[in-house]
């Protein structure tokens, strides 16, 4: 019966550890796509509301940073490798929530992709671009959708996990 069913991330290692590079080379290869069909700077309308682009970005989401010298290449790249060495630190010692251990997945993938173009190119291939008229939603790419959604998930299970309380007698 799947209510007695334990999740354990220690259990599932080879699945759990696969799909994280799986997402990564997902990532990858759209970004290889979007570099040898489009050259850095252009845009392309797909719909009155999205258009795909080639931008690099060597900031951080909504290119935060982006102007800073050169040093943030190297923070946003330790900072990625730090988070995504923690988060698997934590799937390999067993987490007990598959909801849980899939937005570490979502996290680690985001950031290995995006650490993996700043080390290769020294920024982050963005390539959405969402727009309502002349507004413009910063360029983003499937890495940060990954970020995004893992955060979300954390964000949603830490709501949703009941406080442990303490019964007075």
């Amino acid at each position: 019966m799947l209510k007695n069913h334990v999740f354990n991330s220690n259990q599932h290692r080879l699945p759990i550890f696969s799909l994280a590079t799986a997402l990564i080379l997902m990532d990858q290869g759209i970004k290889a796509g979007v570099a040898l069909t489009m050259p850095v700077g252009t845009s392309e309308q797909v719909s009155a509301w999205f258009n795909l682009v080639h931008v690099l970005n060597p900031g951080a989401a909504f290119s935060f940073l982006a102007n800073s010298g050169g040093w943030q290449k190297y923070f946003l790249s330790a900072f990625g490798l730090i988070i995504s060495a923690i988060l698997t630190r934590l799937l390999w010692m067993g987490i007990q929530s598959f909801i849980e251990s899939f937005a570490y997945i979502l996290l680690i993938g985001g950031a290995l992709g995006n650490v993996l173009d700043r080390l290769r190119i020294g920024a982050v291939v963005d390539y959405l671009d969402f727009h309502w008229a002349d507004l413009h939603w910063p360029a983003f790419n499937l890495a940060d959708i990954y970020v995004m959604s893992g955060a979300f998930l954390l964000l949603t299970i830490s709501f949703s996990t009941p406080a442990a309380t303490s019964e007075s007698t």
